[in-house]
């Protein structure tokens, strides 16, 4: 059978389908050469081509049927040109349709390779993720960071301090950012740069060195082994595990501000953060009293204005009053759902931004805009870590508050909302673990570490817990040497998991400590430090709760306050 034959089959009996699908039927009517006649159709008596004309002749009947006074071959080079139209118009739309797809795919690789990724750990991290809660929801943690380095010209031009350059960065902004596994709430946390903390063990990749741990300032984290060792630290510190970093600098700051329209902040007095001979450098930022749009580099300069605002915790509070502006005014102008806009912030962001290597897509940054994206702003809280004086260096430094710092990183190890609000859930049953060993087979060593806060250790107190433990039970508690802390704990090995808690938790029962005293350490055996809030007595004293709440006295900012305003240092008043 011919060619023509077949698509005459073909085409006579798709001519329902056709209509049904919009097609055009001439498509299959006009392949057959001019002049020849149309086979019959298999099985009937109807001639092919369902023009009522017999046999294909050339008879006025056909031009009648056709309804044109031409005669069919006319007709068909009318179809052919139709044909061929079509077929064109199919080959460009299929062009175009490549053409864009190929463009999308294309431009969604320039944002891939614009991003510039680094290693979530240095090495040094050790704490272990979230549970999921009963829905299969994870909390989600992610630490950013900004950094001092002046290590290009750009860099260099809006920092300042020329000397600096091709020295290690500092990350003089760092904060957590935690979202609730039901992505209902969010909690920022702030250090400031010149807490002093313990720094693990840190491998600098790009100096192919490894530096042992040390206790420093945290903002030196950073020149240790990159955000990778900032996250190290901050897990030690607080033992909850952090999925992912991201980190800007400068330039990147500028950028950024820029692309997504800056943000609204306030002063309550002139404000002129200039240099002056006790405090050399500052920001530069001018600005009079009253309420301001900042963006581009005004926005740099107010997000590092820290003598201006009395200290690293003033700054602390300007930067919070910034994010929660940014976040509201990208809101407010549906951003999240302006595809232009969008373009326009994932260019400057992907070019501006360095991020773990797990969060290294824009697919995987554009869900974690979408996820943030509908958290009510008065669910957005922001905080500063409660803090001490440095006992090494009162004047320069901080410390954390132990008591309300430990309280603090439990309530987001817990997924806690730092505004009190539970979304109406009621709180989780108890997990069922392991039941404590008997006290008697328990060795417990126990550590005077009272010898904090300038003051002596006082004298036999090892001795005399350990008297009053073996007094409970506890037959082979003894003696051991350690260092001195600040609050008492009790300690058992990672190693030891859910059984190890339940051992320590009996030995804190036992004595009066609080649940928040045990913690999985790196020590050999059960270890009770007995911390300088504990320097007599036979049992823990009772604690005033108001001394351990993290949220008293501590800075915060709420996301739907539009009212903050900072006050000025009078030194840089005008």
């Amino acid at each position: 059978m011919g060619r023509n034959s077949v698509r005459g089959e073909g085409t006579d009996g798709r001519v329902g389908r056709a209509d049904e699908l919009g097609w055009d039927e001439s498509l299959y009517e006009d392949d057959a050469p001019h002049g020849s006649n149309p086979p019959e159709k298999s099985g009937s008596s109807e001639p092919a081509g369902g023009s009522g004309a017999s046999g294909g002749s050339d008879a006025p009947g056909d031009a009648a049927a056709s309804g044109s006074g031409h005669r069919r071959g006319g007709r068909r080079k009318r179809g052919k040109r139709k044909h061929r139209i079509l077929r064109w118009t199919a080959i460009t739309l299929a062009v175009l349709i490549l053409g864009t797809a190929t463009a999308g795919y294309l431009y969604y690789q320039h944002l891939n390779n614009n991003i510039r990724k680094g290693d979530r750990s240095a090495g040094g991290s050790d704490a272990k993720k979230t549970a999921p809660n009963a829905d299969g929801q994870t909390p989600l943690n992610i630490l950013l960071i900004g950094s001092d380095s002046r290590n290009s010209d750009e860099n260099v031009k809006l920092g300042g301090a020329k000397k600096d350059r091709g020295g290690d960065p500092h990350a003089d902004v760092q904060m957590l950012l935690h979202v609730s596994a039901d992505r209902k709430n969010a909690s920022v946390v702030s250090i400031p740069r010149d807490t002093r903390v313990d720094v693990p063990e840190c491998k600098d990749t790009a100096k192919n060195k490894v530096n042992p741990p040390t206790n420093a300032i945290i903002n030196e984290a950073l020149g240790r082994g990159g955000a990778g060792c900032v996250l190290d630290t901050w897990e030690k510190l607080t033992g909850i595990y952090i999925d992912h970093w991201m980190m800007v600098d400068f330039a990147g700051v500028v950028a950024i501000s820029d692309a997504v329209g800056g943000a609204d902040v306030c002063v309550k007095q002139n404000i002129d953060d200039h240099s002056t001979k006790l405090q050399p450098g500052g920001s530069h930022l001018h600005l009079t009293a009253g309420n301001h749009n900042v963006k581009g580099e005004q926005a740099l300069q107010w997000l590092r204005t820290r003598h201006a605002f009395g200290s690293d915790i003033g700054r602390s509070q300007a930067q919070h009053m910034y994010m929660n502006s940014v976040i509201r005014n990208l809101k407010d102008q549906n951003a999240f759902t302006d595809t232009g806009r969008l373009m326009d912030i994932a260019e400057t962001a992907t070019k501006s931004l360095q991020v773990s290597s797990e969060l290294g897509t824009v697919k995987k940054l554009f869900d974690l805009g979408m996820e943030l994206k509908n958290i009510p702003m008065d669910r957005i809280n922001m905080l500063t870590m409660p803090r001490l004086p440095d006992p090494k260096d009162p004047e320069a430094h901080v410390v954390p508050d132990k008591a309300k710092a430990d309280a603090l990183w439990a309530m987001l190890r817990d997924d806690k909302p730092l505004d009190g609000k539970d979304d109406g859930k009621p709180a989780p049953a108890p997990s069922k673990g392991p039941a404590a060993a008997a006290p008697d087979s328990l060795a417990v060593t126990v550590v005077n570490g009272t010898g904090t806060g300038g003051r002596v250790a006082a004298k036999g107190r090892a001795t005399e817990v350990v008297t009053a433990l073996k007094a409970k039970g506890f037959k082979k508690a003894d003696t051991g040497s350690g260092s001195p802390a600040s609050t008492s704990e009790v300690d058992y090995p990672k190693a030891a998991g859910a059984q190890g808690k339940a051992d320590a938790e009996s030995v804190a029962t036992a004595l009066g400590l609080p649940a928040s005293a045990v913690k999985a350490s790196d020590v050999k055996g059960l270890t009770l430090v007995v911390g300088g809030d504990w320097r007599t007595g036979d049992s823990y004293p009772k604690q005033d709760p108001k001394a351990s709440d993290p949220l008293k006295d501590t800075e915060s900012v709420n996301g739907a306050d539009k009212g903050a305003c900072m006050d000025v240092y009078a030194p840089y008043r005008f």
